[in-house]
C-alpha cells in the first residue's frame, strides 16, 4: 500500500512496483490508509510522514497495535531524530525524498525477503494455494494444473492470485481491473474478458464449460472453492 498526499508520487511508485509484479493499493492520508488496511490484505506499507488528517507516525502507531506488516517511511523530513522516532515506533526502513524509484523497489524487495526469512513453515504454506487440480506458487509466480507447469503472463497470474486468494467471492470486471492494473476502470470490459479466456484455456478441462473460474451473470467472476 502506497500512502502519500502527492498523487504524482503515488502514481510513480505504483508504476514501478507493478512493473516488478507487485499489486498496489493507494491512499492519500493515514486515515484513508487505515480504513483500507482493515478491509484489504496488505503485505507491505510505504508511507509519507507528513500527511493531512493522520500523519505517518500516527498511522504506524495504530497499525502496530494489530499488525507487524513491513513498514517503510518515505519522507522529505531527513532529520536524524525523525528517522530514529520512526524506527523506534516499529518502522522497518526509512528513505528520504527525493528518491530513486528503483531504490524504493530494492528496499521493498529486501523487506519481503526479510519477512519471508522470519516465516514459520505454516506461514510459508499460505504462499502456496491449491484448489482442486489448480495450484499457485505465489512466491515464484508459477501456475500448475494437475501438477504440470503452465506458463502465464504477469497479468494472468495476478488475476489468478486475486481470485484464488478470495475463492468463493465474486469480483466485477471493474474490481479486477483496478486491483490488477492499479488504474481507474474506464469501462473497457474486453481487456478483462480476454485475460479470463486465456486463463481458462490453461486451467479448465473444457474452457467453454468452466468449473473453476466461473461467470456469475450480470455480476462478474468467481473462483470456485474446492
Amino acid at each position: 500500500m502506497i500512502i502519500d498526499d502527492e498523487k504524482e508520487i503515488r502514481e510513480l511508485l505504483g508504476i514501478y512496483l507493478r512493473n516488478y509484479g507487485y499489486g498496489t493499493f493507494e491512499a492519500e492520508n493515514g486515515q484513508g490508509a487505515l480504513e483500507l488496511f482493515q478491509k484489504e490484505k496488505i503485505d507491505l506499507v510505504l508511507a509519507d510522514v507528513m500527511m493531512p488528517e493522520m500523519d505517518g507516525i500516527e498511522l504506524l502507531r495504530k497499525m502496530r497495535q494489530h499488525s507487524h506488516v513491513p513498514f517503510l517511511f518515505i519522507s522529505a523530513k531527513s532529520d536524524d531524530m525523525d528517522k530514529i522516532n520512526g524506527l523506534q515506533l516499529g518502522a522497518d526502513d526509512y528513505i528520504g525524498k527525493p528518491f530513486n524509484p528503483l531504490e524504493v523497489v530494492s528496499r521493498v524487495q529486501a523487506l519481503f525477503r526479510r519477512a519471508e526469512s522470519y516465516q514459520t513453515p505454516e506461514q510459508r504454506e499460505r504462499e502456496f494455494i491449491e484448489i482442486g487440480d489448480v495450484a499457485l506458487d505465489l512466491l515464484s509466480c508459477k501456475l500448475y494444473k494437475q501438477g504440470e507447469y503452465k506458463e502465464t503472463t504477469s497479468y494472468e497470474f495476478k488475476i489468478l492470485a486475486l481470485l484464488t486468494r478470495n475463492a468463493g467471492r465474486v469480483y466485477t470486471k471493474a474490481h479486477i481491473y483496478e486491483q490488477v492494473w492499479g488504474e481507474e476502470y474506464m469501462g473497457d470490459e474486453n481487456l478483462v474478458m480476454v485475460y479470463i479466456s486465456k486463463i481458462r484455456d490453461k486451467i479448465e478441462d473444457n474452457p467453454r464449460k468452466p468449473v473453476h473460474l466461473v461467470t456469475i451473470r450480470g455480476l462478474g467472476y468467481r473462483f470456485e472453492k474446492a
